[in-house]
């Protein structure tokens, strides 16, 4: 359908590289966008950038940190200025630190809020005027489940993901006018290399998430594609500043 066609778009996914970033990068593609990849590891930027390619799409690759200010910006002016424009933004890049909330060091509690938070913030403002004289554009941004539910071994986290909800109510009624929107994906639990570290990390983990998602299984990151490609096309213009979970009915059981 016409609604979800992405061609002629251009899309920035930071964090694009790997899991559910590369899946919805994929999928982006795939609906016909040329998609720039941002993220700190340049050879895995560039393998899933020729994946990307072999789609028939143009693709580019912007490394740099987004916990710097300075960087984020030139990753967003480096994307319009190969692929010549900007239409769509992802802001997924994302870590974690596991700890008992008495052990984090503020150093650690700040690493982690600058890249999940603030690094959105400075990447959609740095993005807003590219598309602005586009005539528009969309941004989504990656929250998670515990933009709901609280995180007792990773309060950052959970901190900066709830963040990102309320960042995207914002942004979406300080540009609403300028015919950008602004919203958020929570991914549930996916099979990916984070969560990998967590299932490790924390002992039980998948069997209790598995026993309370009533589609029966962890996610791909392909599961999280078409809701991304609906938020970053014209079938969701008239859509802004929502939050929508992609997490098999999790949220939904008691």
């Amino acid at each position: 359908m016409s609604l979800f066609d992405l061609k002629g778009r251009v899309a920035l996914v930071t964090g694009g590289n790997g899991g559910i970033g590369l899946g919805m990068a994929r999928g982006m593609a795939e609906a016909g966008a040329a998609v720039a990849i941002a993220g700190r590891n340049t050879a895995k930027s560039e393998a899933a950038a020729a994946e990307l390619a072999e789609l028939g799409v143009k693709t580019a690759v912007v490394s740099g940190d987004v916990t710097d200010e300075v960087q984020c910006r030139k990753m967003v002016e480096e994307a319009v200025t190969r692929l010549g424009r900007l239409d769509i933004l992802v802001n997924n890049a994302g870590i974690n630190i596991r700890k008992p909330a008495q052990e984090l060091a503020l150093a650690e509690w700040k690493e982690v809020l600058d890249t999940n938070l603030t690094s959105a913030f400075v990447c959609s403002q740095a993005a807003y005027p590219a598309m602005k004289q586009a005539g528009g554009g969309k941004i989504v941004n990656i929250g998670s489940m515990t933009s709901y539910f609280g995180a007792s071994y990773a309060a950052p986290y959970a901190t900066s993901k709830g963040g990102i909800v309320q960042l995207t109510k914002s942004l979406a009624l300080a540009w609403a006018a300028d015919n950008v929107q602004v919203n958020a994906i929570l991914p549930g639990w996916f099979e990916t290399e984070l969560t990998d570290s967590a299932r490790e990390q924390v002992p039980g983990l998948y069997e209790r998430v598995l026993a309370r998602i009533p589609a029966a299984r962890w996610a791909k990151p392909e599961d999280i594609a078409g809701t991304a490609i609906w938020l970053a096309s014209p079938a969701s213009d008239y859509v802004t500043g929502i939050a929508v979970p992609v997490d098999g009915g999790y949220t939904s059981t008691l």
